[in-house]
């Protein structure tokens, strides 16, 4: 006689009923969020912020450490608006676990709209010229001050990875989608803004940024960011590189890269190789003087498509009237569907080029080592706009949604910290949202016992283990 089959659990009703009362213990839904705080704490963001932001008149309320600490929290824990506060706050074994409340959605937004300098929108106005629309406002006291945090906490960690002689900084910008009424059209058509960040490739820490209206073209000053960006950079670190795209492309910026004795940046040389824009004297040059055979086979892992690749000798007008002692040099990558079918513009070939000033790199560790930066800052906007904050802005206020994005840089950062830092090795490529999972929404009890608080977390004897190693490790105090 057959047996009948056994019936699967997902066919039962739940087995348990809800008790309508609010549990009387006190439990927090993060027990993995001390960690973050105790890593903001080790790495000196509290005293960094007391001696950058000043911003609170009256000594009433949260401090600017405070508020900042919690923004990095909200974020942390996968927050996305102001209001997200409001819920954080209900978390009351939270709050008892890091010693203070997080504030209100009401209370962190009048903190938010207190880097918001409307006069530095004006100024910039005021300097356009006729047709002119792009424009980049000046940062508030309260905005610097908080890029110099960021700043402090990238050296801090440099420190702590001393061993890290080498930085490559790579620069691009990214498109926030907005409906805001203050945002402006982008290139792309929809409404928004358009920041710049530069990224310390080798540890993965934005290392600068700045908020930009969605008008304004990635082109457009890009030396401010790069300046910033190595001026960031610990002193720990010998040699310097540098990767942008084709916005990069800037005769200042260049300018400065090649500059050995360069104002405003680290003396010597930085190799750099940038995305170089496909004008009709570079591409003629392509075409009229690279020979067939001296074009180089390169290993792509699309079989539909023939990479190849190529020096081609180009001067650009800029280096003819700068009369730089030192010649740049140009390659150049083919494009060639195997079959001689034509691409969807209905073209045969497409070319692409880089400028750099490398001269010793084999041309295919060259293309490979620019291409790098894809997996680099372009992984990096992907994770602030979508598994950080910096995703939707919370205001209209310019200066205010400048400050937004810069929180959710120095959340990266901090959480960038905690995994190289503390945490096992198999997580350091971990993205914000592996790290929620694993880590920071583990539910945890909080006790009081012989005048000792103590977090009882509800997870395995193995994953305890790991909590309290990166405990420990996030607990050293910041290197003076």
């Amino acid at each position: 006689m057959r047996k009948q089959n056994k019936p699967s659990p997902t066919e039962l009703p739940l087995a348990f009923e809800l008790d309508l009362e609010p549990a009387k213990e006190t439990w927090t839904a993060r027990g993995g969020i001390p960690l973050v705080v105790q890593m903001c704490r080790a790495l000196g963001l509290p005293a960094s912020v007391n001696r950058n932001v000043k911003i609170k008149q009256r000594q009433r309320g949260f401090d600017e450490a405070t508020f900042i600490e919690s923004f990095v929290i909200l974020n942390a824990a996968g927050g996305e608006c102001l209001d997200d506060f409001d819920y954080l706050r209900e978390d009351k074994g939270l709050a008892e676990l890091i010693g203070h409340e997080l504030p209100s959605s009401a209370a962190a937004r009048k903190f938010l709209y207190e880097f918001h300098d409307e006069q530095e929108i004006k100024q910039a106005q005021q300097q356009l010229l006729p047709g002119e629309i792009a424009y980049i406002p000046g940062e508030s006291q309260a905005l610097r001050g908080l890029a110099e945090v960021n700043r402090d906490l990238v050296r801090a960690v440099g420190q702590r990875c001393a061993d890290q002689k080498i930085a490559t900084i790579d620069q691009d910008s990214t498109i926030i989608q907005s409906s805001k009424l203050e945002a402006q059209p982008t290139y792309e058509g929809e409404r928004g803004y358009q920041p710049m960040l530069a990224v310390w490739a080798e540890v993965d820490l934005i290392v600068a940024d700045e908020f930009r209206d969605g008008n304004v073209p990635a082109i457009m000053k890009p030396l401010t960011v790069a300046k910033r960006a190595f001026a960031a950079l610990p002193e720990t670190v010998e040699t310097f590189y540098y990767r942008g795209d084709s916005a990069c492309q800037e005769n200042e910026l260049i300018g400065w890269l090649r500059n050995e004795e360069r104002q405003d940046g680290p003396p010597g040389f930085i190799g750099f190789a940038i995305s170089a824009r496909m004008n009709s004297a570079l591409r003629e040059a392509i075409c009229s003087t690279v020979e067939e055979k001296s074009w180089e086979r390169l290993i792509s892992r699309d079989t539909t498509v023939i990479r190849e690749c190529a020096e081609v000798v180009f001067v650009s007008n800029h280096e003819a009237e700068t009369k730089h002692s030192k010649p740049l040099r140009y390659v150049t990558i083919r494009m060639r569907l195997r079959q001689g079918e034509l691409f969807g513009d209905g073209s045969s070939v497409k070319h692409f080029a880089i400028v750099t000033n490398i001269w010793d790199w084999k041309l295919e560790k060259l293309i490979d080592w620019h291409r790098q930066k894809a997996g680099t800052i372009e992984a990096i906007h992907d994770v602030i706009k979508n598994e950080l904050g910096a995703g939707v802005m919370p205001c209209g206020r310019f200066g205010a949604n400048g400050a937004w994005l810069r929180m959710a840089v120095i959340t990266h950062n901090v959480l960038t910290a905690l995994k190289r830092l503390a945490l096992p090795p198999e997580l350091l490529s971990a993205r914000p949202k592996r790290l929620r999972f694993l880590i920071f929404n583990t539910a945890g009890q909080v006790l009081h016992h012989a005048r000792k608080m103590i977090l009882r977390l509800a997870t395995t004897k193995e994953r305890l283990a790991e909590y309290w190693a990166a405990a420990m490790k996030a607990m050293l105090p910041a290197i003076a």
